[in-house]
């Protein structure tokens, strides 16, 4: 009898990842081999290094993920593995490795698509807490999903009916998305890799109103004709907000302190926090604050915008970005002055992770919704 355990596989990045996840909700393994120090050397992730790096870690993360579970290959009932979107290379190395783990097994290969598994990341904690928002198929009906993180800007309505899911792409970002802003401040700052995390810290020691950064109203654009145009306001663009950050470091002659702030953290293998602090000044930190802030502010009106919209009664934020302190506090009093559930993924399944891969296989499991031989990694793979 089927017991519901999905062996889920996730390389689209720079984590090589593998979970053992019991019915959508129940998580016995959740394995995650980062590349995050080998790429800090280069400012990001270097594709061809990162493929090479899952072609080593894939098989001894993928047997400690099913040691981990307790449990023996055959008791699996499905593998599951992101197909897209991603980097080509080191998605092919994922794919490569379950379509033969599931040939040798026997067992059904379940394709899905990476901002879907961010998706259900949340709705694999609402589902082991057993949410009543979640619960609820009035409810379930009406979710907006933010999906933010260092590749993906998206905003999606979720929708499930008979243990099938459908998305709606109701906003995007038309550049940059939210993480890569954040990359990419911190790298022009002379701060480390990612970027992420280092914003968030120090903005806790700066003044967010120091720097009024204003967010460009976006236009619409061509590849956007096909859309509704009372949806065109859902879009994002964050290319704007970092030019505004180099303009005003060029305009406050900050690229001295910058550049001995990076020949300083150069001699430091694993800097941490208290290593970084004294290295920037009280305009450094104000700056970081401030455009903090402003992502934070944009991010925000975008989404409740489109709560208003389309009526969602229930809101789920997710990928990395969502383990910013800031954005978790603010969103959570925005939601709770409306009276709107709103969830978050903890931490370990805020960023990569198979977990999430799992947790999405597990209804496409149920309505037996499986991939083919001919299954490829798709790159520009898109949801909705």
């Amino acid at each position: 009898m089927p017991s519901g355990l999905i062996l889920g596989i996730e390389s689209s990045c720079d984590e090589t990842a593998a979970a053992v996840v019991r019915s959508g909700a129940e998580v016995l393994s959740n394995v995650v081999a980062s590349q995050m120090q080998m790429h800090a050397v280069f400012g990001g992730v270097v594709p061809e290094l990162a493929s090479r790096e899952h072609l080593r870690n894939i098989v001894p993360v993928v047997r400690q993920a099913i040691a981990q579970a307790g449990i023996a290959f055959a008791d699996l009932d499905a593998i599951a593995v992101t197909e897209g979107p991603g980097l080509a290379g080191a998605l092919l190395v994922g794919i490569t490795y379950a379509k033969a783990l599931a040939f040798a097994l026997g067992k059904p290969l379940i394709a899905v698509n990476h901002l879907e598994g961010h998706i259900h990341a949340v709705l694999l904690e609402m589902r082991a807490q057993d949410q009543t928002a979640f619960t609820d198929p009035g409810v379930r009906e009406k979710i907006l999903a933010l999906v933010v993180s260092g590749g993906h800007t998206h905003l999606y309505l979720a929708h499930e009916d008979q243990n099938v899911w459908t998305y709606c792409n109701i906003g995007r970002t038309l550049d940059d998305a939210a993480g890569e802003a954040f990359d990419k401040v911190a790298k022009l700052l002379g701060l480390g890799y990612p970027g992420g995390p280092w914003i968030d810290a120090l903005a806790q020691h700066g003044d967010p109103s120091a720097v009024p950064f204003r967010m460009a109203q976006i236009k619409p654009k061509a590849h956007r004709a096909e859309a509704d145009t009372s949806q065109r306001h859902l879009d994002f663009s964050f290319s704007g907000i970092k030019t505004a950050v180099l303009r005003h470091v060029e305009a406050h002659a900050m690229q001295a302190s910058i550049a001995a702030r990076r020949e300083a953290l150069s001699h430091i293998t694993d800097p941490k926090l208290a290593d970084v602090l004294p290295l920037c000044d009280k305009s450094t930190l104000d700056l970081i604050a401030s455009f903090q802030r402003a992502v934070v502010d944009y991010l925000l009106r975008g989404t409740f915008a489109a709560v208003e919209a389309f009526s969602a009664k229930v809101i789920v934020v997710s990928g990395g970005v969502a383990a910013n302190r800031e954005l978790r506090a603010r969103f959570t009093a925005e939601a709770a002055k409306r009276n709107l559930p709103i969830a978050f993924p903890s931490l370990a399944l805020a960023t990569d992770n198979a977990a999430m891969i799992a947790a999405a296989a597990w209804p496409k499991l149920q309505s037996r919704t499986f991939a083919t031989d001919g299954l490829q990694a798709t790159a520009q793979l898109r949801l909705g």
